[in-house]
């Protein structure tokens, strides 16, 4: 009890929720209000709801992107590629479901350092021990090195089978194997095939703008590279765009500000879209190699629990799992739809409803989308974002910053992509100097200096053995309260002084995990 009231008053520069401060309160209320009064809009809105979600929500989706990533668009957004889902967490594992297979569907590739949460959701759905990790440069994802290891995937599988390896989850035969290979892949996948689902060889996972935790934003030659690569080796790129419009000026003193109600890059899901002929060019199934993982949990509330996913209008018809012969996308009346190359035709004048999780509870978020609706429609959302949380993000930014720069870098910390002019996210990514150790610091900072970082371990792809991550750490700026951010950066400071006079101590192998009871981080 007597070392526990010695101790400094907490500061959690891990925790990556919004400040509560910065909840859109009065503007949900009466958004909530006049959608609950009108009994055209909560009626629909308490019933159970169409598998794609509440349409004006999806219209208004559309309509609210296409002004934001318009600099970047050839036409506009429909809201046939949007379907409304329960959030970014809860749609990855939808996604995996419909268009993963634990059989075809070889490995989960992922950013490296990675948002750690998403690590369980891929094991969940089979994936465990096929988790890849593909590291970063200043550019963001390194392509070469995972276009080296995709095109070494069909060589290790030779290896695997002629040693008969049956360590392996789900191992293929030989058989099966010769079969895959003449394209037929309908007994050899464990879903089984549907004219709305196609299984990819790959999964790609990556946040590419104001990456979590990185902070890091990929360029766009590299986003051009990837999507050229998932097409090439028959992989899913699936985006975690929740980031995108939380975006100011990264230099203290701006004479001039970007417009930014405008995004400073196309998503890959808008390159995938119009790049060398799209999702429908010649030879292509339709699906497209991108979908748009999005989220209103940084720029409304988490607790409303309410996202979206942006795909081609076929991929986003089999993600909702919803359609008669009134809703199927014309792309798949007119031609074959390709199951991991089974051709299978469709008739326009069936009708099909599959009872999967969407058939049966309806569209998630029914209730919460009738009010976000209101949000967008209103304006209030919109006003929210550009006129509360870019400023107040970008004050606490730069008073870590500041911090940063005043008590860090002459210790010779780093920082990744110091040259940009345009910064955002939640999250700023420190590289130690050696021989310090990120665990070791993280529990020296919460014994001696009550101050709770993201060690670098922290961000491992599940398995995977790299060893740089041993000397950075991750520090949020989006939760403390403002005056305690630069105090927390001083902490620290204070504790790697310490380390660095002592080398014994900063190579300490006991590991400190903080303990995470609720989502996201």
């Amino acid at each position: 009890m007597a070392e526990e009231e010695h101790l400094k008053p907490p500061i959690n520069l891990l925790k990556g929720w919004p400040n509560p401060n910065l909840l859109p309160v009065a503007q949900i209320k009466a958004a909530s209000a006049s959608a609950l009064s009108d009994p055209d809009i909560s009626t629909p809105g308490l019933l159970y709801g169409p598998d794609p979600g509440h349409q004006p929500l999806r219209q208004g989706i559309a309509t609210w992107l296409s002004r934001f990533y318009e600099k970047h668009m050839k036409t506009a957004i429909i809201p046939e590629r949007i379907c409304i889902t329960g959030g970014a967490s809860q749609n990855l594992a939808c996604v995996l479901q419909v268009f993963s297979d634990p059989v075809y569907t070889k490995f989960v590739w992922m950013v490296s350092p990675t948002y750690f949460r998403v690590c369980p959701i891929f094991e969940d759905n089979a994936f465990a021990g096929r988790l890849r990790s593909v590291p970063e440069d200043d550019e963001g994802i390194d392509v070469q090195f995972l276009r080296q290891r995709l095109s070494g995937v069909d060589q290790d599988t030779s290896s695997l089978i002629a040693s008969g390896d049956d360590s392996q989850p789900f191992r293929i035969s030989a058989h099966s194997h010769e079969a895959l290979g003449n394209g037929d892949t309908k007994s050899h996948t464990l879903k089984g095939s549907q004219p709305w689902r196609k299984a990819y060889r790959h999964i790609i996972y990556a946040v590419p703008t104001f990456s979590n935790p990185s902070s890091r934003t990929m360029t766009l030659r590299r986003r051009h590279e990837l999507v050229r690569i998932a097409r090439e080796y028959d992989a899913l790129v699936i985006t975690d765009d929740v980031y995108d419009q939380l975006q100011w000026p990264s230099k203290q003193n701006a004479n001039s500000s970007p417009n930014l109600e405008h995004a400073l890059l196309p998503r890959l899901v808008d390159i995938d879209r119009w790049i060398d002929g799209g999702a429908e060019r010649h030879g292509a199934d339709g699906f497209g190699n991108v979908v748009s993982n999005a989220s209103f949990s940084k720029i409304a509330a988490p607790g409303v629990r309410c996202g979206w996913a942006e795909g081609s209008e076929s991929f986003i018809w089999g993600l909702s799992k919803w359609y008669d012969s009134l809703d199927i996308p014309s792309s798949l009346t007119t031609r074959p739809v390709h199951q991991a190359g089974l051709a299978v035709v469709i008739s326009t004048n069936m009708y099909i409803n599959y009872s999967g999780s969407s058939a049966s509870g309806g569209a998630p978020s029914q209730a919460i989308s009738t009010f976000i609706t209101q949000l967008l429609s209103s304006g209030e959302l919109e006003k929210h974002i550009y006129t509360t949380l870019q400023p107040t993000y970008a004050r606490r930014y730069k008073s870590m910053m500041t911090a940063i720069e005043r008590y860090l870098l002459p210790l010779e910390v780093a920082l990744p992509q110091m040259d940009r002019d345009v910064v955002g996210g939640y999250f700023l990514w420190l590289e130690l100097p050696k021989p310090l150790n990120a665990d070791a610091i993280a529990q020296r900072a919460k014994a001696e200096e009550n101050l709770i970082i993201g060690q670098g371990p922290l961000f491992a792809v599940y398995g995977d053995e790299r060893k740089d991550l041993e000397q950075q750490v991750r520090v949020c700026f989006s939760w403390e309260a403002e005056e305690n951010l630069s105090e927390g950066i001083q902490r620290l400071a204070t504790v790697i002084r310490k380390m660095l006079r002592d080398p014994v101590s900063s190579s300490d192998s006991t590991v400190f995990r903080p303990s995470f009871p609720f989502g996201g981080c």
